[in-house]
């Protein structure tokens, strides 16, 4: 089983709090995971490098304001969302997601960690109201298809060093991806950020919207 040092040591200037928060995800996950299906049963041991540390790829390329709110969409057991709503408590995340039972896993983790910054909803990404700082997402679909969903849900003012826009964990060869999409966007490799093998090909791709 992984700890939760691995974290520490990319992000060593966590508070108490945000330690203890990490430290009691591997429990609340396995517990939830037992009951409904949220990571791969083979996986749950490799939670805090495949999922937790994989979410918080994206605070290496972008720290979000106090403030600030953000999308997750398709969060499924909470990722990037939950991950990223720990080092950053003051951004507001609002995480969604189609199906019921992912939802409540997610409520079940944020409650036990005692997250006051996180909304979790049951809804379709095209069904949302409102307008966010950044939108994230962990591979959900397509890219293009992604934009398609969410391109209208950016706030116009942009108040982050990278413009308001589309966050998104993808990973393998993402060439004939980007192409389909059509749009300006810039890829940062994780890689470059963390050392394990796991990191390899994993990419954070930004679209500004």
């Amino acid at each position: 089983m992984q700890q939760a040092d691995i974290i520490f040591h990319y992000f060593p200037d966590l508070t108490a709090k945000q330690k203890e928060q990490f430290v009691k995800l591997f429990d609340l996950y396995k517990e939830w995971n037992d009951k409904i299906n949220v990571i791969s049963r083979k996986d749950i041991d490799n939670l805090y490098i495949n999922h937790i540390l994989h979410s918080l790829g994206i605070a290496k390329v972008m720290a979000f304001k106090p403030g600030a709110s953000v999308l997750d969409v398709g969060t499924g057991g909470g990722f990037p969302g939950i991950p990223l709503a720990i080092l950053f408590p003051d951004t507001k995340f609002h995480l969604v997601d189609s199906i019921g039972k992912k939802i409540t896993v997610v409520k079940g983790v944020a409650e036990g960690i005692g997250l006051k910054n996180v909304k979790a909803e049951q809804i379709r990404a095209e069904q949302i109201k409102g307008e966010y700082d950044f939108i994230v997402s962990r591979a959900v679909t397509r890219l293009k298809e992604f934009y398609g969903w969410i391109h209208r849900k950016t706030k116009k003012q942009s108040v982050h060093e990278l413009d308001n826009g589309i966050l998104y964990l993808k990973g393998g060869d993402l060439d004939e991806e980007l192409a389909e999409l059509k749009h300006i966007h810039q890829v940062y490799d994780l890689s470059d950020y963390f050392k394990e093998e796991f990191f390899d090909t994993k990419k954070v791709v930004f679209v500004p919207l």
